[in-house]
């Protein structure tokens, strides 16, 4: 095992991650922006390294920057975790050639997920059901012909994205080349690369995953699924294993769809390959080439750690998770600093910050009492993972956790939690990703204050 790791990341990932190291018996090196000088996880190191101003343009997505900082250090190895340089084969390349070991899958790996296009072909040539889409990228010129044979509703989707960006829901011919334009400019924006392609839409599916570990013999298996169809702008907001929507014929069949898509590009370390369910089909959609934010519930259904075990394949050891087996049910939720209503960022300081405790429950945090969250990053405070032996004992765990959470200072989205697990939907285990927009068109709009009324 490495005697020193440098985390490249920010946040709630770091603090988890300094936490692996210490597990597997290493130290762990932070880097910081100036904005992040008094942030948790920077105390929680062994070492800290500052690497530049507040935006992250100019720190944590500067690559000379992170590795001046392992040198510094004298780190034997990079944990890039989730986000940032995470899925930037660039720079495993540049941890590799500066002679330090990088805590993920090979780069060749990364490339060849990381265009979805490409990405398609790929795991198709597998045996790898794919939604049906375009061969290529599309113009607004050329993109009229593709949907003709694809038929609507359909999705422009950005070649190299994620988190939803670059991604467009079109109805009718009429709006297409416009979304396909704005698609493109988004995606540029974003990932400095507006290639879009089209995708057949498939209204309100259920989105499921499988966690995948490559071992550093070349060995691929699952750690089973993870439902993930509580999302908000395309971007997940609760996670649960197992999914409701599966039976075991068809839990078999995705995992192993999963595996097959790693072995296509002999993948080591942890990574995720993600569907799209419906009406008893499954689709890829792509492979997340890093530790995905929603791993601990995998982690706390199958008595795992998955990310010590990636830094003993990095080290080129066994992962030491042998015959895995998942016990009870488990459900993650994302806490963010932000306008539960409109989904708007909440910057400010934290004056109040009181994490639930007691058996089955787990906080990865990033913050505590006192400090100042910025604008500069995304505003993910904490993740709330709850555990129980059934899905009906797990919920009411979790109901009785989110209420005993107590953030004051910022907007958050625990009110948003508590509605969805209140919600019949969400409790049959029928629902799908529009779930959440069905529960905001409930909503009833607010009674306008009277006239004097400050409360």
């Amino acid at each position: 095992m490495f005697k020193r790791v440098l985390v490249a990341n920010r946040g709630e990932i770091a603090s988890r991650l300094i936490r692996a190291c210490h597990d597997a018996g290493c130290d762990a090196v932070a880097v910081y922006s100036e904005a992040d000088a008094d942030a948790p996880y920077v105390t929680q190191a062994d070492q800290a390294v500052a690497i530049g101003p507040g935006p992250a343009a100019e720190s944590y997505l500067k690559i000379d920057a992170v590795l001046e900082a392992a040198r510094r250090s004298g780190a034997e190895a990079v944990h890039p975790g989730y986000g940032f340089l995470s899925e930037n084969p660039a720079f495993a390349e540049a941890c590799e050639a500066a002679g330090l070991a990088w805590v993920g899958p090979p780069a060749a790996a990364m490339r060849a997920m990381a265009d979805k296009v490409d990405a398609r072909r790929l795991v198709y040539s597998a045996g790898v059901p794919v939604v049906p889409g375009t061969e290529g990228p599309v113009t607004a010129a050329s993109a009229a012909a593709a949907a003709a044979e694809l038929n609507f509703p359909l999705m422009v989707k950005a070649a190299k994205g994620g988190g939803g960006i670059g991604m467009t829901v079109v109805r009718d011919r009429d709006e297409l080349a416009r979304a396909v334009d704005s698609a493109a400019a988004r995606a540029g924006a974003a990932f400095g690369d507006a290639a879009v392609y089209l995708e057949r839409y498939i209204d309100r599916p259920r989105h499921v995953e499988v966690q995948v570990l490559g071992e550093a013999d070349g060995r691929v298996f699952h750690l089973f699924e993870r439902e993930c169809s509580v999302q908000r702008r395309h971007q997940k907001v609760i996670e649960e294993t197992p999914s409701q929507a599966l039976d075991d014929e068809s839990r078999d069949a995705l995992c192993a769809a999963a595996v097959r898509a790693a072995e296509a590009v002999d993948y080591r370390s942890a990574g995720t390959v993600e569907f799209i369910y419906s009406a008893g089909e499954f689709f890829f959609l792509e492979m997340n080439t890093r530790l995905q934010v929603e791993h601990p519930v995998t982690e706390a259904t199958t008595g795992t750690d998955l990310a010590v075990a990636q830094l003993r394949i990095a080290a080129g050891e066994r992962s030491g998770i042998a015959a895995v087996e998942r016990h009870g049910h488990a459900i993650e939720f994302r806490i963010y600093a932000e306008d539960p209503i409109r989904f708007l960022p909440s910057p400010g300081l934290i004056v109040t910050w009181e994490e639930p405790e007691g058996p089955g429950i787990r906080v990865d945090s990033g913050v505590a009492e006192g400090y100042r969250v910025t604008h500069l990053y995304d505003p993910l405070l904490a993740k709330l993972i709850v555990s129980a032996d059934d899905r009906d004992a797990c919920i009411s765990r979790a109901l009785q956790a989110l209420r005993s959470f107590r953030i004051e200072g910022v907007k958050h989205n625990i009110a948003t939690h508590i509605e969805v697990l209140s919600s019949p939907e969400f409790r049959s285990g029928g629902y799908d990703t529009g779930l959440l927009g069905l529960l905001s068109d409930r909503r009833e709009p607010a009674a306008p204050a009277a006239a004097g009324d400050r409360s």
